[in-house]
Order: C-alpha cells, then sequence, then structure tokens
C-alpha cells in the first residue's frame, strides 16, 4: 500500500487561502477555534509517555512537539491580532518553528502547560473575535517572511484549519 506523504503531512489538506469568508463561516472558524483546547486535550489524555514521543509520520515532529506548537502559534497568533487592531498595518515578528520545536520545552517537557496554555489563549482570543466589528475583522497585518498582508478574517480561517490540520495529527 502506498501511502502519499501529503496525506500524512496534511491530512485534511492543504490551507486553501484563496476561498473567501462569508459571516457564516467565520462564526464557524470561531467555534472551531474555542473547541480546539477541549478536543486537543481530548485526544492527547490517555496517550503514554512513549506515545507522544513518537513521530505522527515519517520525519515530522512528535505528538509532544505538536501539542507544544499549537501553543506557540496560537500565542503568536493572539498577539498579532492585538497588533493589527491597535496598530496601523503592523509587521509582525516572523519566527522559525522549526527551531522552536527543537527547544527543550518542547521537545521533553509534559503537555500540560501547553494544554493550560491553549485553553487561556483561545478562551481570549475567540471572546475577542467575537466582539470585533466587520471593519476591525478587515485589519491588516505585514508578514515580511511572506511578503504579504494578512486580513484578520482570512487569518481566522487559516487557523481554524491549522487547529483542525493538527488534530488530524
Amino acid at each position: 500500500m502506498n501511502i502519499n506523504l501529503d496525506d500524512l503531512k496534511y491530512p485534511i489538506g492543504k490551507f486553501d487561502k484563496s476561498k473567501g469568508v462569508s459571516s457564516d463561516e467565520l462564526k464557524e472558524y470561531i467555534d472551531d477555534l474555542a473547541m480546539f483546547p477541549s478536543l486537543l486535550r481530548t485526544e492527547v489524555a490517555n496517550l503514554s509517555e512513549a506515545q507522544l514521543d513518537t513521530p505522527y509520520r515519517d520525519g515530522g515532529w512528535t505528538i509532544r512537539q505538536v501539542v507544544h506548537h499549537c501553543a506557540d502559534s496560537h500565542m503568536n497568533s493572539l498577539m498579532r491580532f492585538k497588533l493589527a487592531l491597535t496598530e496601523d498595518k503592523p509587521t509582525i515578528k516572523p519566527y522559525d518553528e522549526t527551531l522552536w520545536a527543537m527547544l527543550p520545552d518542547s521537545m521533553s517537557m509534559p503537555i500540560a502547560p501547553a494544554l493550560k496554555m491553549l485553553e487561556g489563549i483561545h478562551e481570549r482570543w475567540t471572546f475577542l473575535l467575537r466582539n470585533l466589528k466587520v471593519s476591525q475583522l478587515e485589519r491588516v497585518f505585514l508578514h515580511p517572511a511572506e511578503g504579504q498582508t494578512f486580513r484578520l478574517d482570512e487569518t481566522i480561517s487559516m487557523y481554524a484549519w491549522h487547529s483542525n490540520h493538527h488534530l488530524a495529527h
């Protein structure tokens, strides 16, 4: 049986930025973000240390690294949202997620602190998102590594995808 590497790397498919974001979809995406911490906690609740240290695919991160990555990534995203809401087209600070995943906290620390972080981040993040005006959702930030601007409503859809992408791992 041939297993496609892209199927393992992107089990729900790659993110499609070309789609617009309707108000109904936006509500669904925010709901996805709200539910992500509890869904992730459920997925990892009964995993042993050995299972947490098993890569989800050959050459991929361990489950432990994925959980810590989600906390790191979503923490950065919340900060980017706040910058975009309080500054005019801010340039955000990129980070190398691969190098972050190789740091000692991502490699060997228990996942409980990352799960707690995700609960707090997502509670604040989704409260903020549910209380934004349409004009605020149109605000942008500049991602210098990507060389492009990102609208907040599009970024919400990307992080809903990101959450579901890693849940599938």
